[in-house]
């Protein structure tokens, strides 16, 4: 358990030996979500840190503090407290993306390596005049009305389109969805509804200068929870060395529907090499040129 700024108490584990990585869970789950990317992590020579975000799992569940400048004070303290003082590498699912450029922009990026952000809500959720591709705020509302009158009904619901389920030809097993559900449930409601709301309201925008270090953003491009347009497109578009990795027809939780494509990613990313599939063109275009140079 990690003592927080405050005093709030968050869940954390660490896994394997070398560099750290920091990976952020989104909501409403935990850090177990990432479990099979810090397993492959751990396995080759990264130090995979995840924790619990407040409200969440098992950490505690303070009445306030669902705020993006209290979310990265939180993971500050983690990476005071487990990274050993080294160059940490940040990677953000969904809402845990948030954490990460906010860290950045409140905290600095002179103790940060990398970053990666993967089905991130980065820049801006909100639709608005000038976030036309936004989601509009009356599904924000709804979301919050239903959770209010019945939230174990809401989230068997919204996981099926988290996952792509009915859509999706890789759709995740029923055993998936009963433990993202049961995950879901461990965290309170009222965390649960204001972490929503801080997702669904914080403007990112002015916090993307201050990603300085190298960032691989991965989307799918069918995400119904995030979409694709007013998020990873517009950090591209915003942030000129950001390298964006499409998954065609892919829908948000990518850590469970692209489990094996997002393990590779994510560690030729950390280890400084292109994915597998772009490394491929590269390959062929380096290939392309020796045959040209001998003719």
């Amino acid at each position: 358990m990690i003592e927080a700024r405050d005093g709030t108490r968050l869940y954390a584990k660490s896994w394997g030996n070398g560099p750290p990585v920091v990976l952020i869970h989104g909501w409403p789950l935990s850090a177990d979500s990432w479990d099979p990317v810090t397993h492959h992590l751990a396995e080759n020579g990264f130090q995979a840190i995840a924790y619990d975000r407040r409200g969440f799992g098992r950490s505690d569940q303070p009445s306030d503090g669902y705020d993006y400048d209290t979310f990265a004070d939180d993971l500050a303290a983690v990476i005071g407290q487990v990274a050993g003082g080294e160059k940490v590498a940040l990677v953000g699912f969904s809402m845990g993306g948030g954490e990460v450029v906010r860290f950045l922009s409140r905290h600095g990026a002179q103790g940060v390596a990398r970053v990666a952000l993967v089905s991130s809500v980065v820049p801006y959720m909100a639709q608005a005049e000038n976030n036309p591709d936004g989601v509009p705020e009356h599904v924000f509302a709804e979301m919050t009305e239903d959770m209010l009158t019945d939230r174990a009904h809401f989230f068997r619901g919204f996981f099926k389109d988290f996952y792509g389920v009915g859509w999706l030809d890789r759709a995740v097993s029923e055993e998936v969805l009963d433990l993202s559900w049961q995950t879901a449930m461990q965290a309170g409601l009222h965390p649960t509804l204001a972490a929503a709301r801080a997702f669904a309201t914080t403007d990112f925008r002015p916090d993307l200068a201050a990603l300085t270090v190298p960032t691989l953003v991965i989307h799918g491009t069918a995400d119904k929870t995030v979409p694709i347009e007013a998020t990873a497109r517009e950090v591209a578009r915003r942030v000129p060395h950001v390298d964006l990795i499409e998954y065609e027809g892919e829908a948000h939780g990518v850590f469970a529907t692209q489990q094996e494509r997002l393990k590779r990613d994510l560690l030729a990313f950390l280890e400084g090499r292109a994915p597998e599939d772009r490394q491929e063109v590269l390959d062929a275009i380096t290939e392309q040129s020796i045959v040209i140079e001998r003719i």
